[in-house]
């Protein structure tokens, strides 16, 4: 069986910070197929160029970020600022969902800095419930849908908010963290891929340089875990979801927390 780990994230280039390494080690030591989704094409990301030629831009860059490790790049084609859980945006999830069948699907911790960030790990938590439904997205006289549902609810894990912390500041702890250590230069390769954001970010967020932000978060992950770079993540563990935690089995934990 093709086994199949799906990222469901804000933007583009919040993989690469987030849960690419991970991704990219269940690749590497695995086998497994990876596919890298951002619910927008970063329409709002530049102060150069208007919303449809950066969002041109960086939907490249996102494709030549996935393609560097082996992934595949999907656009979900909501927009920045505009990401909202409502019926048409759900939707688009659960197909994405049908038309990829991952085992592992990652997403944005509840708590974060960024609504759009917030709403796409709402979207993919109701998306990860409703897409083994059949009759889910067959609500409509004639719905002809071209992805069967999904046979069963597949693992949800939460990656880490941006530095570590909710909207007032207070820490958020991940319940493990996955060594990337291995990794650390495919991801940085992947975000060099992102050219267009360097300027913007430097700009509005007050970051002068990706990768080495990049870095500095995985190794202050990795120093609480006793290796050098790290992840964290936390599991979806309600009713009805595995309860397994699957990539504690398949890549062990860093510093076995």
């Amino acid at each position: 069986m093709n086994t199949v780990a799906l990222a469901i994230l804000a933007h583009p280039d919040d993989a690469e910070f987030l849960c690419a390494g991970t991704m990219t080690r269940l690749r590497k030591e695995r086998g497994w197929t990876i596919h890298i989704a951002s619910m927008t094409p970063g329409d709002c990301g530049s102060a150069e160029h208007g919303p449809e030629e950066i969002a041109r831009i960086r939907r490249g860059e996102g494709k030549a970020a996935a393609a560097a490790v082996g992934a595949t790049y999907h656009c979900v084609e909501e927009r920045d600022l505009r990401v909202i859980y409502a019926e048409p945006a759900l939707e688009k999830v659960v197909r994405l969902l049908n038309e990829v069948r991952p085992q592992v699907v990652f997403t944005h911790s509840p708590d974060d800095y960024h609504l759009d960030h917030e709403q796409t790990s709402k979207l993919v938590r109701a998306a990860t419930f409703a897409a083994p439904i059949p009759n889910f997205l067959h609500t409509r006289p004639g719905a002809d849908e071209l992805h069967p549902p999904l046979d069963h609810i597949p693992h949800l894990f939460y990656c880490d908010p941006l530095e570590g912390k909710d909207a007032f500041g207070n820490p958020i702890l991940p319940a493990f963290r996955i060594d990337i250590g291995p990794v650390i230069e495919d991801k940085a390769r992947m975000l060099g891929c992102h050219e267009s954001q360097r300027a913007w970010l430097r700009k509005h967020h007050g970051v002068d340089n990706l990768v080495d932000s990049m870095k500095d978060w995985g190794a202050a992950q990795g120093k609480a875990a006793g290796v050098k770079y790290a992840e964290g993540f936390r599991q979806h563990l309600g009713h009805s979801y595995p309860q397994d935690n699957v990539l504690a089995d398949l890549l062990g934990t860093a510093g076995g927390s």
